[in-house]
């Protein structure tokens, strides 16, 4: 897990968890009702969304298949570390 992998990160654990299981029983069927229950959240092209966790501390990107009702996390990070993608649409 993201918050295990340094001490520094272990702020991130309650609010990682609870965002993964809110996800893992979502059943969203469009962009639009993934924004609906998670304000923060930055819809961006080819499926993938951006979800501020801590504040904005941390920063999960994902690809979404609103279809089969599927997310894939492709990065887990600091807001910083983010910043540094060169293609977050390609992620």
């Amino acid at each position: 897990m993201f918050w295990e992998s340094s001490p520094k990160y272990r702020d991130a654990k309650r609010q990682m968890t609870e965002w993964y299981n809110f996800c893992a029983s979502a059943r969203w069927t469009s962009p639009h009702e993934l924004k609906a229950d998670l304000r923060n959240a930055s819809i961006l092209k080819n499926n993938r969304v951006v979800f501020n966790i801590c504040g904005n501390k941390y920063r999960i990107v994902v690809l979404t298949d609103y279809a089969r009702h599927g997310i894939l996390i492709r990065f887990v990070g600091t807001h910083r570390q983010y910043d540094r993608i060169e293609d977050i649409e390609n992620l």
